[in-house]
């Protein structure tokens, strides 16, 4: 919603300026140009992506549009999680919770919070992480580099379409200059025309370049600074339960003492206070 209010005050801004100084709409109203543009920008885009990039750019652009940040509750839910999962382990062993790391859709401990169960991600880092640990002796500072690479790896590929759009926004001005110069194209066959025609087939041409540095700017640009962004709000979630699960693996810490590891590395705005984590964990107890 916030990301539509976002392209609502740009067009506002940019059309209500215009005609607070007169200007006439018609003359700005060039769909073929914006034709131009966009179908240019669109074919460039397919032709420097990948299928899986394509994919990727068409899932963060629904998401950028549907998903909301995440929130402390997110932050409570998802260490409250591991705070069952470590006390499990503590008191009935690590092979205890073989079942629910290999189908964790059917499992007390996952099944209670369903939207970490769609964080696919944050399962996988989960899961995978605890079936390593039971299927071999990896020392704790070869998992942590583990599962550093893994989220490197995650990361890099998050900013996929982030870069992708990036380059998109980066030719849509140059694009409108195309789009200008055909104009202008068309112009000169008109060159034996009053200047009032003249002018307007002019005032039109140059419109391409109004567009192409409307849309680099305004919108194309921005929506890949926030696909930037949730990825990089992707990989602040998974990092908190990298911290708790090496806390308590890798350190052999106490599940709350695990828990309040991966609480101080919530990012400050939705970070949950000590005393609200622990009121949680002690209703979830009861």
């Amino acid at each position: 919603m916030i990301v539509i209010i976002g392209f609502v005050i740009v067009a506002a801004s940019v059309i209500g300026g215009y005609l607070l100084e007169h200007g006439n709409l018609s003359v700005i109203f060039q769909p073929v140009e914006l034709m131009i543009i966009g179908g240019a920008a669109l074919g460039g885009f397919i032709v420097a992506s990948p299928v899986k990039v394509i994919k990727a750019v068409v899932a963060a652009t629904l998401r950028m549009f549907t998903s909301k940040p995440y929130t402390k509750q997110d932050y409570i839910e998802v260490l409250l999680m591991m705070n069952g999962i470590f006390y499990k382990i503590r008191q009935q062993g690590l092979v205890s919770i073989e079942s629910d790391v290999d189908v964790p859709a059917e499992s007390p401990l996952f099944s209670k919070f369903p939207k970490i169960l769609k964080n696919h991600e944050a399962i996988n880092l989960i899961t995978d992480t605890l079936r390593t640990v039971m299927t071999t002796t990896i020392a704790p500072h070869e998992l942590e580099s583990l599962i550093e690479q893994e989220l490197e790896a995650l990361h890099e590929e998050a900013l996929t379409p982030s870069h992708s759009v990036g380059i998109v926004a980066d030719g849509l001005p140059g694009l409108g200059i195309v789009a200008a110069v055909l104009g202008v194209i068309l112009t000169m066959a008109k060159i034996k025309e009053p200047p009032e025609i003249l002018g307007a087939s002019i005032g039109a041409a140059l419109v391409g370049t109004f567009i192409g540095v409307l849309l680099c700017y305004g919108f194309v640009g921005p929506m890949a600074k926030n696909m930037e962004f949730t990825a990089i709000e992707d990989m602040q979630y998974l990092n908190v339960i990298k911290v708790a699960l090496l806390s308590f693996i890798g350190g052999g810490a106490a599940p709350k003492v695990a828990v309040e590891f991966g609480r101080r590395v919530i990012p400050v705005t939705v970070k949950p206070s000590f005393i609200e984590m622990e009121d949680t964990l002690r209703a979830a107890k009861k």
